[in-house]
């Protein structure tokens, strides 16, 4: 296999991952005695205290609301254990010189949940929070504590779900997030910085947004409330105390040192709720897909196309038995809106389509030779994986899958090897657990359907273009 270095993506930093992030050094600041030289007493100036009405009413306080919702907010404690890698831990006289040198050590981090249903113990929080975690505990605002049973997750949304058993819980009720307009009101409640029950306030600063690097399919609330590390997996909530959002991550292009600035997200409460009920019902989350290939359009593409301005996806490849087939969607489309949302880019529309179920009908406005068109589609399942024999003999042993949304927003495109087993035809050929597959000699392809659909006639010679960590190379298939 021959390599060569991988190019740098450039990104902005995202202060995501907020699981994990310890705040021992703050509260030792914070607990430090002052000392300072002493000093002849002077007089304290008279302060004026805040009103208590104004024109006879009552001065209004978010304390009531929050009396009902901090009990459903959770502090997640996770525990990891990691095998330290010690190249004379298998030499002999080096374990008999030095017995207590540590195999593996522990990594611990805390992070956020919701309670959204007090009888069954269901808590809601964010993927990257329990994410190989070995052990999960919960604690609840009261102080108890309890051991968390996984239930599933969904890495391309962020969401997670745990189960504890645990009587006199609180549990929030999710709001009709679709509702959410720019200026509402909303409250986050999380543990940032490791400080429990901490509460900021804000307003929603905008819905729908999309486009953050590195985060999965997106359809955030950002908002100017106060989010930092330690909040991931914390509740966004309305006035009314109704769960609008679980907080997953904030923007800042100096890093998460630099503080907040204002730039928060959080992953709306329909989203949330829909990926909870799949979960909860089946432990994996099933999504719809038209069954398509796009394209951006470009300026040269808008010429060609007599489109008005660049924007939009031009369908490049429709598959066979599928839904864009179905509702007779052909290449040279040009995809313009999807349910009345603007589709200005093929990641556009990649987007929206994860986060549709199964099932779903989309009306699709098109350009067909320079004339609107609408089409009405009802999406099919995306298959998850397919076993290599099922696409060529000579893969017998891998298994595909598609690839992370958090490496697409990285600016990859290909298939994910998932499995490979140990003696397999795979396994000989050099195919291993984790590979990118970027390209094949077997037709062009951006995705798990379209790796499926190059298959269609099996090439002579197989030869797939492979990333492995940080470097490419060729492996031909025998």
């Amino acid at each position: 296999m021959r390599h060569a270095p991988l190019k740098t993506l450039a990104a902005l930093t995202l202060a995501a991952g907020f699981g994990g992030f310890a705040a021992t050094a703050i509260r030792e600041g914070l607990e430090a005695p002052a000392q300072a030289e002493p000093r002849a007493a002077a007089a304290v100036p008279v302060m004026g205290a805040l009103p208590t009405a104004v024109d006879g009413q009552p001065m209004p306080s978010l304390a009531p609301m929050l009396e009902k919702v901090t009990p459903a907010v959770v502090s997640v404690h996770t525990k990891q254990r990691v095998r330290i890698r010690n190249p004379f831990a298998d030499d002999p006289m080096f374990r008999r010189l030095f017995p207590q040198v540590p195999q593996e050590r522990i990594n611990q981090s805390l992070g956020s949940g919701v309670i959204v249903d007090a009888a069954k113990g269901l808590v809601l929080t964010n993927h990257h929070v329990i994410e190989g975690a070995d052990e999960v505990s919960v604690t609840l605002s009261d102080g108890r504590t309890f051991p968390a049973q996984f239930v599933g997750s969904d890495p391309d949304t962020d969401v997670a779900l745990m189960r504890i058993s645990a009587d006199k819980l609180t549990a929030l009720p999710l709001a009709n997030s679709d509702q959410m307009r720019v200026g509402d009101f909303v409250v986050a409640v999380g543990n940032p910085f490791g400080f429990s029950q901490t509460v900021t306030s804000g307003i929603v600063s905008a819905v729908g947004r999309s486009g953050l690097p590195g985060l999965g399919f997106q359809n955030f609330i950002q908002t100017d409330a106060s989010i930092n590390p330690g909040n991931s997996g914390g509740a966004l909530v309305n006035l009314r105390g109704e769960l609008v959002g679980i907080n997953t991550a904030t923007f800042n292009p100096q890093g998460s040192r630099a503080g907040d600035i204002g730039l928060g997200f959080a992953i709306p409460a329909n989203l949330a709720g829909n990926v909870m009920r799949q979960l909860a019902s089946t432990g994996e989350v099933r999504r719809g897909t038209l069954g398509m290939e796009t394209q951006t359009v470009d300026d040269a593409l808008a010429k060609g196309l007599g489109l008005e301005s660049t924007r939009g996806a031009v369908v490049t490849r429709v598959f066979p038995n599928s839904a864009a087939a179905a509702a007779g969607v052909r290449v040279g489309d040009v995809v313009l809106s999807a349910n009345g949302q603007r589709m200005d880019s093929r990641e556009a529309l990649h987007n929206f389509e994860g986060l549709q179920a199964v099932g779903s009908d989309i009306a699709l406005e098109l350009r067909r030779d320079k004339a609107p068109l609408t089409l009405k589609a009802t999406l099919r399942e995306q298959p998850r994986a397919y076993d290599g024999v099922v696409l060529d003999p000579r893969l017998t042993g891998a298994t595909f899958a598609e690839l992370p949304e958090r490496l697409r927003q990285a600016g990859l495109d290909g298939v994910l090897v998932s499995a490979v087993a140990r003696g397999s035809r795979a396994a000989q050929n050099g195919l291993q657990k984790d590979d990118v597959v970027l390209a094949a000699t077997s037709g062009e392809f951006s995705d798990l359907g379209g790796f499926r659909a190059s298959f269609s006639q099996s090439p002579q010679r197989l030869v797939l273009r492979v990333l492995r960590g940080n470097s490419r190379g060729d492996l031909q298939m025998q």
